[in-house]
Formats: structure tokens, C-alpha cells, sequence
């Protein structure tokens, strides 16, 4: 397998990516966009997800096109990112028509990010909506930031600071499929207390260190978890897939689903009551699938595989700061 040109999500074509942080508060924002309407479907397997107009991207629902996807930290406060979003959108003429009115229609998710040292009493409104303006303003189809950046900024895990990931692949099919995730899990990325990544059979050259597989398993599945006592709500791994395959709503909840493989494959645990561990599959159908069922299974494990490294790119490239909480990895290891 190998990568796209850049690694990134945005290699798939037509596909834009946009962070935007505030260093006080320790949080961010990012959002993807396309250069035109696109499928999308979701798949949550975790146990306390945050999300908005999730319900649009079931196969049974209505509207088969959206205009964007929001990642951000914040909590239930950094669902307010896609209204800012949905305020640039608007201006740009973008969303669904009805009549003479268009709506952009903005599905997001969040991850808990209250407690990682940064200043939360913001005395007013929250930073969210701008970071989502923000965000959305700075959107480009060059290669998207990795570690302490969007809504990465204030990421952590059980034992390490966690961040934004991403990574890409050309499938055997043809199609480009790529993955960019947040990673803000209850659970660890590194096996026991060393350097190495669950997610090491699936790395391409270092592109997360190149460590390979871990030498000794003693105590590797002993279950550590982020503060020791996991509390619900405070965790999560948000992610997307991209591809620019031409998928129906239900091709693309299947992908969504196979990639949450990437999420068992990068992290223990995964999936716990205390995640809201979701992913969002969206495509700009810019490829016309040949061979259909036997495509999508081919799409779905490339993109778990995406999956699980982009989880450990994004540990892998958080940066130390002032008033840290957790060691990030180059900081602990490197």
C-alpha cells in the first residue's frame, strides 16, 4: 500500500481542510469541505458521543448531499463550531435549496476537552462559533497541520497528550481513501509504558516514528485509562474518512462502520461507555466504483487502515506547551 502525495485527507481531490485554535482556552476547531455538496454518512460505537444533525446522514433520511463536517473540542459548547461554519457557507451561497432560501447543512462532533489546564471561564460567549468562522475561512486543499492543531489543540489520552491525525492511501481499486482523526481517548495509543504503537503493523516508512512492533507484551493489555477513574463525557475519538469513490449514503455508513477497526487497532481500549467514539464517511464522487459490494470492502479496510494511523500520527506529532496536563510523545520518548 502506499500513501498519497502528502499523507494528508487532502489528498482526496476536492477535499479542503480548515483548523483554527485558541492557545488560552487549550481548544480548537476543524473543518472539512468539499468543492461541491457531498455523501455522507456516520457510525457511533461509542458510549457518550456529541454531535448535530447526525439524523441527516442515516441512509433513510431525505437529503443524500451535505456541505461540510465539523470536528471540534469544547464539549456540548463546541457544537456551536458548525454554526460559524454554517455562517461562511451561507455567505457563499452554499446549502440546500429551498425555494429562494439555501440552508448549509453542517453535521459535527466533539470531544471533551474541559479539564486539560487551558482557561475555560470565558465569561460570555463561548469561542466556538468564531473558531468554527475561523476554521472555515482558512480552508485549503494543502496538507493539514498534524498533533497540537484544530481541534487536536487539547487533545490527551490516557498517558499522552493526543491530537489531529491523518493519513491516505491508494487503494487497490484505484480510489484515494483517507482518514483524519481526533484523538482525545480515555484509552492509550503506545502499548504498557513504552514508545511503540499499537498501531505499528499498519505504518508506511516513520511516518509516526517507525518504532515498529513492540518487543515485550508484559502487562501491554493491562487497561490504563485516562485519570485513572473514567468519568462519562470526558472522552472521545472523532474521525473522517474521505474518498473520492462515488458512494450512496448506505455505501458510505458501511466504510464508516469497517473503519471504527482502525480505531480497535490504534487504541486500548476503544469503544468504552466513557467514548464517544464516531466516524464520518463522506465521498466526492469524482471515481465511479467497478465492482461494487467487492469495492466496498476494499474501501472499508484501506480506510481502517488510514484509521489506525492517522490515530498514531496524531500522538505521534503533539507538541509540548505551557500548563500541560499530559508529556506529549516527542517530549516522553523522543
Amino acid at each position: 500500500m502506499r500513501t498519497g502525495p502528502n499523507n494528508c485527507i487532502t489528498d482526496v481531490d476536492g477535499v479542503f481542510i480548515g483548523n483554527a485554535h485558541d492557545a488560552r482556552v487549550r481548544t480548537g476547531t476543524t473543518v472539512l469541505m468539499s468543492d461541491a455538496p457531498f455523501a455522507a454518512s456516520v457510525h457511533i460505537m461509542g458510549g457518550a458521543p456529541g454531535t448535530r444533525e447526525t439524523d441527516l446522514l442515516d441512509p433513510a433520511q431525505t437529503v443524500d448531499r451535505i456541505d461540510a463536517l465539523v470536528l471540534s473540542g469544547g464539549s456540548a459548547f463546541g457544537l456551536q463550531a458548525a454554526a460559524g461554519v454554517q455562517e461562511v457557507l451561507h455567505a457563499r451561497g452554499r446549502g440546500y435549496p429551498v425555494g429562494p432560501v439555501t440552508v448549509p447543512l453542517v453535521p459535527a462532533a466533539i470531544v471533551f476537552d474541559l479539564l486539560n489546564g487551558g482557561d475555560k471561564d470565558w465569561s460570555g460567549e463561548p469561542p466556538y462559533r468564531l473558531l468554527g468562522r475561523q476554521a472555515a475561512e482558512a480552508a485549503t486543499d494543502d496538507a493539514s497541520g498534524l498533533g497540537s492543531v484544530g481541534a487536536g489543540f487539547g487533545a490527551t489520552t490516557a498517558d499522552l497528550k493526543g491530537g489531529l491525525g491523518t493519513a491516505s492511501a491508494i487503494a487497490s481499486t484505484g480510489h484515494t481513501v483517507a482518514a483524519l482523526a481526533i484523538v482525545n481517548a480515555i484509552g492509550s495509543a503506545t502499548v504498557g509504558a513504552g514508545p511503540h504503537f499499537w498501531a505499528a503493523p499498519f505504518e508506511i516508512g516513520d511516518e509516526f516514528g517507525g518504532l515498529g512492533c513492540a518487543p515485550d507484551l508484559t502487562g501491554a493489555t493491562d487497561i490504563r485509562t485516562k485519570g485513572g477513574a473514567p468519568r462519562t463525557g470526558e472522552n472521545t475519538t472523532i474521525a473522517i474518512v474521505a474518498t473520492d469513490a462515488a458512494l450512496t449514503k448506505a455505501e458510505a455508513k458501511r466504510i464508516a462502520i469497517m473503519a471504527h477497526d482502525g480505531f480497535a487497532h490504534a487504541l486500548w481500549p476503544s469503544h468504552t461507555p466513557f467514548d464517544g467514539d464516531l466516524v464520518f464517511c463522506m465521498a466526492t464522487a469524482k471515481r465511479p466504483l467497478q465492482n461494487g459490494a467487492s469495492d466496498i470492502l476494499t474501501l472499508g479496510a484501506t480506510a481502517a487502515a488510514c484509521m489506525a494511523r492517522a490515530i498514531a500520527r496524531g500522538v505521534f506529532q503533539a507538541a509540548s506547551g505551557p500548563g500541560d496536563t499530559l508529556p506529549a510523545w516527542q517530549q516522553r520518548f523522543g
